[in-house]
């Protein structure tokens, strides 16, 4: 009897165990690249789930809630762009962390990926050191406990526990990595960051994002907050970055 209770206990410790450890989706219709991220990914201790085109993806993820998503730009059926914007669409995974995995150099293209919502990009063919570095500074920006209270500047409020932004009155809808920056911006108001600046203060300093990112995050940053006749309260300082402010710089 008492071995029976053993087997329990260590059977209910190895589910807590490993219910505990961060759930990857991997979208990826190359077979051997599918095998060799799940292997890798689970010897670093990740679970991991597989979609092999756009449609299947998009299941897995409402079935499984995935911590982050390793999203391939050329899939099947649907492209990896389309699943993106589907992703950020939807209000229960407008949050969900994604990469997008290409084999596409051209800055167009990564700024393209960028723009559909994507958090961040790899190019094939990467090592697995890069892609965990990426990877765990999403998931600890992500997992981070979220802050408490309101920001307010000009006409903007921000509810940091609703995670909510509105702007007169008006709703502004953000993905994670633009409520971020915003968030940082109204927490220091009318000063001028460089962008190796906000890399390090949104991204993180341990994660290699190139400085384009962030032009491309403020560009979706200043089209969401900014309707028709309102202030642009997202400015550029030429040749040395951006701030929130009410007056021309």
């Amino acid at each position: 009897m008492r071995a029976h209770e053993d087997l329990v206990v260590s059977r209910m410790s190895d589910f807590a165990s490993n219910a505990s450890k961060p759930l990857v989706l991997v979208v990826e219709d190359e077979a051997a690249l599918a095998t060799m991220l799940r292997y890798n990914l689970e010897k670093q201790g990740f679970r991991v789930e597989e979609a092999a085109d756009g449609p299947e993806a998009l299941t897995r993820i409402a079935e499984t809630q995935p911590d982050l998503v390793l999203l391939d730009w050329m899939l099947p059926v649907m492209s990896g762009i389309e699943v993106c914007r589907q992703i950020r669409r939807r209000p229960a995974t407008r949050d969900l962390p994604v990469i997008m995995v290409t084999a596409r150099t051209e800055d167009q293209d990564a700024v393209r990926g960028l723009n559909t919502g994507a958090d961040d990009y790899i190019t094939k063919p990467f090592s697995m050191e890069a892609l965990l570095a990426r990877m765990r500074a999403l998931l600890r920006r992500s997992n981070a406990v979220p802050a408490k209270g309101q920001l307010t500047f000009h006409d903007i409020s921000m509810d940091l526990a609703a995670h909510r932004v509105q702007r007169g009155g008006r709703p502004i809808h953000l993905g994670p990595t633009e409520f971020r920056l915003l968030e940082f911006f109204m927490q220091h108001p009318r000063r001028v960051f460089s962008r190796e600046e906000l890399l390090d203060a949104v991204w993180g300093p341990d994660i290699h994002v190139e400085p384009r990112t962030v032009d491309v995050h403020i560009r979706r940053l200043r089209k969401s907050v900014n309707a028709t006749g309102e202030l642009d309260l997202v400015r550029t300082v030429r040749a040395a970055g951006y701030s929130l402010d009410t007056e021309p710089v």
